[in-house]
Formats: C-alpha cells, structure tokens, sequence
C-alpha cells in the first residue's frame, strides 16, 4: 500500500511540475507576444517546484533511486551491503522524522503569522501541507525498506 501511495504521491508531483512547466510557457509566450506576462509566476513557480521535490522524495526512498556511493559499495559482499542499506534506512528514517516535526513547527508558524506572497498574495502555509503530507509518505517509506531489509535478510 505505502509502494503505491508513493508512486501516485510522485505522480502528482510530477504532474504539478508540467503543470509549472505549461504556467512558464505560457507567461513567457505572452510576454514575447503580448507584454503582458503572467503576474506572480515566479512566486507560483517557487512553491510549486518545492512542493514537486517533496512529492518525489518518498519515491526515490522506496524504490531506492536516492543517490548512492559506489565506491563503498563496488567491492563489499551481501552482508556489508545489506548493513550499509539498514544503516542508510536509519539515517533517512532519522532525518525524514526530524523534518517531518519541524515543517509541522513551521506550518504553525506560518499560519499565525499570515506570512504571503508578495505579488499574488498566497498564504505560504498552505505549501507546507503537501510538504508535510510528503514528509509523512518519507517517513513511512523509510519504515517499509527497513522492514524490507530485515525481511529479506531472514528469507536469505
């Protein structure tokens, strides 16, 4: 279940990354065409390309597509590998839920203190809550491979 949320979780991101593409164009060509651009795309583009990076997070924990160090790991047998995943999997674990709690302290403190965009006036908060919905999916992923891990060390 948490594989296919990540997959349409990423899915949604990319979406929203043609979605951002598309804006650009079109504030770009009507710039060119017309000189009048769309106002604020800069500001759409920033949250959006965050909120975008966020959705691909718990993908690439999932499917283990984050970056790797092959020069640890080009001449270590199966045991040191699966102990570098396992090790890998706590830090991520570690890091996911340290930012998880720590967006979550910033969502509270963007929504008290009514911060917006400059031109278009959007309420910043409002980007936190993918991110967070993100951050959660990240924590749950990195769950799933440890689990995995351990899983796959007793069938072995």
């Amino acid at each position: 279940m948490v594989h296919r949320l990540t997959e349409g979780w990423a899915l949604l991101g990319g979406a929203l990354l043609m979605g951002i593409v598309l804006m650009n164009a079109y504030s770009i060509g009507s710039d060119i065409l017309i000189s009048k651009p769309f106002s604020g795309d800069f500001e759409l583009t920033e949250v959006g390309i965050a909120v975008a990076a966020f959705c691909f997070l718990p993908y690439c924990q999932m499917t283990g597509s984050n970056v790797t160090a092959d020069l640890f790991t080009a001449k270590a047998g199966p045991f040191q590998l699966m102990l570098m995943r396992l090790f890998a999997g706590f830090v991520a674990l570690g890091f996911s839920s340290l930012l998880l709690w720590r967006m979550w302290d910033g969502l509270a403190d963007y929504r008290e203190y009514e911060e917006v965009t400059g031109i278009l006036s959007f309420p910043l908060w409002i980007a936190f809550i993918p991110c967070l919905m993100s951050l959660a999916l990240l924590v749950a992923s990195c769950l799933m491979t440890i689990i995995d891990i351990f899983g796959t060390r007793k069938r072995a």
